[in-house]
């Protein structure tokens, strides 16, 4: 009897044991899983609100004191003060190399100490290969798409950039292939990009790349975007100035040049009896924007294409550029930027507005005076 006791006492002891080791194996299970979980996260490149650092490497003149000054720690540090989690830093073939591709060591030197300064203020940067020699996106002729020398040296500025870059971490910095693609035909563009995206993953297996499609980033042309297949390192790109008789409201470099007529947001942007009262000399520029009716929900089903394309490839979709030019009415502007901070958090989509400080498209002036209700409107501060 004593013996059948034990034993029952021992058998007991060893299934309760081996109910205690099957529970602490499973917590163990998923605290590796959640911590995976954790760890698969950190590890992506994610950005939700950015700025766009225009002006410094890209599109300016500024040499020497005056580039260097021009964005600082204390900008970096004000950035990231205002909620922003990224940082979208255009760059220029012309201020970055010569003409026979050598260095220009002060350049990179502001480059890498401002990608330093940002991680420092976890903020994830997006390298913009913006202008080359070869192709500016407004210019009448692009050799960048005919000229196979050309092609070359394009990527051998991708290479050159990836030694200086590649030690950054993956989850911190990501490559924009080229900004504003304007190719002739799409097919053509989406030629180049494959051609110059195997070129930057034989050098960095799973860096994040930014893309975009013909036309200046159009949401009209994304159908047509031919995106690497089977790579989920990929961040899909388009830029957004619409209506643009609103967003680039006589501006210089544009056929709007001296327009000071109306351009009403939401509703109808120009009303045929407003535009009777024009020029004759405007009018054929002006004409294709009489009666045409802009708000936040047009505005919508023209992001469908990009957005269908995100969800189709199940990749993440950005805005890298968007912004009203500062000249434009304001009442109008500040409604603009209200719908597309609605639109953004409705649909997740991350921005980058353009840009951070200029007299044109800034939340800061040159003088670095804040423009105030913009930037309550973008950073809710």
């Amino acid at each position: 009897m004593e013996n059948k006791i034990g034993l029952k006492m021992k058998l007991r002891k060893e299934i309760s044991f081996r109910f205690l080791l099957m529970f602490v194996l499973i917590i163990f299970f998923f605290i590796k899983c959640s911590n995976k979980k954790v760890e698969d996260t950190q590890d992506k490149f994610e950005v939700k609100k950015g700025i766009n650092i225009a002006h410094f490497l890209s599109q300016s003149k500024k040499r020497g004191a005056e580039r260097n000054d021009f964005f600082v720690k204390e900008d970096v540090e004000k950035i990231a003060g205002l909620g922003f989690d990224h940082i979208r830093l255009p760059i220029d073939e012309v201020q970055m190399w010569d003409e026979n591709q050598k260095r220009h060591a002060e350049a990179f030197r502001l480059m890498e100490k401002t990608i330093a300064l940002a991680i420092d203020n976890n903020l994830k940067v997006i390298v913009d290969l913006h202008i080359l020699r070869s192709h500016h996106f407004n210019a009448a002729t692009k050799p960048l798409f005919t000229d196979p020398i050309e092609q070359q040296k394009f990527f051998n500025l991708w290479k050159d950039l990836s030694k200086s870059l590649k030690k950054y971490p993956n989850n911190m910095v990501a490559y924009e292939l080229m900004n504003e693609a304007v190719a002739d035909d799409n097919e053509t563009w989406n030629k180049l990009l494959l051609k110059a995206f195997k070129e930057i993953r034989e050098l960095e297996k799973e860096r994040t790349i930014v893309i975009g499609s013909n036309r200046w980033q159009s949401v009209h042309t994304f159908d047509e975007l031919k995106v690497p297949e089977g790579d989920k390192n990929i961040l899909l790109s388009f830029h957004f100035y619409e209506p643009f008789l609103l967003t680039h409201y006589a501006a210089g470099w544009t056929p709007l040049k001296g327009y000071n007529g109306t351009a009403n947001y939401p509703g109808v942007i120009l009303p045929k009896e407003d535009f009777n009262k024009l020029p004759d000399a405007v009018k054929p520029e002006l004409e294709k924007w009489v009666d045409e009716i802009f708000n936040k929900e047009i505005m919508l089903a023209m992001w469908k294409q990009p957005i269908e394309k995100a969800k189709k490839l199940n990749l993440p979709l950005y805005c890298g550029e968007f912004g009203v030019i500062s000249n434009a009415p304001d009442v109008q502007t500040l409604t603009w930027y209200k719908d597309m901070m609605e639109l953004f958090e409705e649909t997740g989509i991350g921005f980058a507005k353009w840009n951070y400080k200029s007299d044109d498209f800034g939340l800061y002036n040159n003088d670095n005076t804040p423009k105030k209700e913009l930037i309550k409107i973008i950073t809710e501060k």
